[in-house]
């Protein structure tokens, strides 16, 4: 398979995109979510974080969608709004290849270029080793663990938490 090509996610990936979150709400506790949002529903939430000047990204391969990859707010406060939350999907079919840090190292950048002085991982499922490691290797830290807090596939879940600090982080006050 050749390189993936990272670049930004548009309107068009939106049938692929749709079809890679499906299989993950269905399959997987990386999402929370119980059903899946349409195309409808995908658009929205792309549109909604490209104009709010969050990155959403995609990672392709002869014009196949390996994976995607966006930062939203962290949470809806204003305090908060030099913050952001990593989403990361990859494609069954793409796992295990490096995508995943291909988008994530990206995302960091994209960040970082927005003025965005925090990410957080918010990561469904204590037993998600695989995407915990994957932020570990891009410079996360485990800030906490959030025990029994989701119930899907008639089982309690956790939410591990995770951060990293972007461009100056903390060190100096934004836009300084």
């Amino acid at each position: 398979m050749p390189a993936a090509v990272i670049r930004t996610a548009t309107p068009a990936d939106i049938p692929a995109i749709t079809r890679i979150y499906a299989h993950a709400v269905a399959h997987g506790t990386a999402s929370f979510e119980i059903v899946s949002p349409d195309e409808a529903e995908m658009a929205h939430r792309q549109r909604t974080l490209l104009d709010g000047g969050y990155p959403y990204i995609a990672a392709t391969s002869d014009g196949t969608l390996l994976g995607y990859a966006y930062a939203g707010p962290y949470r809806p406060r204003v305090a908060y709004r030099f913050s952001v939350e990593d989403s990361i999907y990859i494609d069954p079919q793409a796992q295990r290849r490096g995508i995943g840090r291909l988008l994530l190292d990206r995302l960091i950048a994209e960040s970082e270029q927005r003025g965005f002085r925090q990410m957080i991982a918010v990561i469904g499922d204590s037993a998600q080793t695989a995407s915990i490691e994957l932020h570990r290797a891009a410079g996360f830290r485990l800030i906490g663990n959030i025990e029994n807090v989701g119930y899907k596939f008639d089982r309690w879940l956790d939410s591990v938490l995770m951060q990293r600090a972007l461009g100056p982080g903390a060190t100096t006050a934004p836009g300084g």
